[in-house]
């Protein structure tokens, strides 16, 4: 659970630069890669990712202006990342400039559970790793190349002329 609004922040910016950073590898040849033919393509999981951030966050009272849950992606990817970095944006901003350390602690009734709000972006932020790393797999599968976030990944060992770490 976050208590300080700038420990959030920081870990916002880099949590979304990753995930623009994974979405800009996905290609639109590539961009509808399921493990199996019933299952979540990639650009299912990367407007899921998208969506979430107003879906959740509106519910404590920010505003990230008309929501519409049942919306499709966008045909273009691009698209997709534009509204990704648009909803992060907005998120950053707003909690930025409204809400305060001790409004963290608040709790709301969300799910049929009570939630203080530093939870619930703690829960943001794991939410959005979880599918991103749903979709390193996915992108394997489809023979993209796949960015390192937490450290150097496969091609980026080997682009240094290094073994990768197994």
């Amino acid at each position: 659970m976050y208590r300080v609004i700038n420990d959030f922040l920081e870990d916002w910016k880099y949590e979304s630069e990753s995930t623009i950073k994974l979405f800009n590898n996905i290609t639109e040849e590539k961009k509808e890669q399921k493990v199996t033919p019933d299952g979540r393509s990639l650009s299912y999981l990367a407007w899921h990712i998208t969506n979430s951030i107003p879906d959740m966050m509106t519910k404590t009272g920010l505003d990230f202006g008309r929501l519409d849950e049942q919306e499709r992606e966008p045909e273009k990817f691009e698209n997709i990342i534009s509204t990704f970095q648009k909803n992060s944006d907005t998120l950053y901003e707003q909690i930025k400039n409204k809400w305060t350390d001790n409004m963290l602690a608040e709790e709301l009734n969300l799910w049929g559970e009570n939630w203080a709000k530093g939870k619930l972006l703690k829960v943001l932020i794991i939410h959005q790793v979880h599918h991103r790393a749903q979709m390193t797999v996915l992108m394997r599968q489809a023979g993209l190349k796949v960015p390192g976030v937490y450290g150097p990944s496969k091609e980026e060992w080997a682009a240094m002329g290094m073994e990768p770490q197994k």
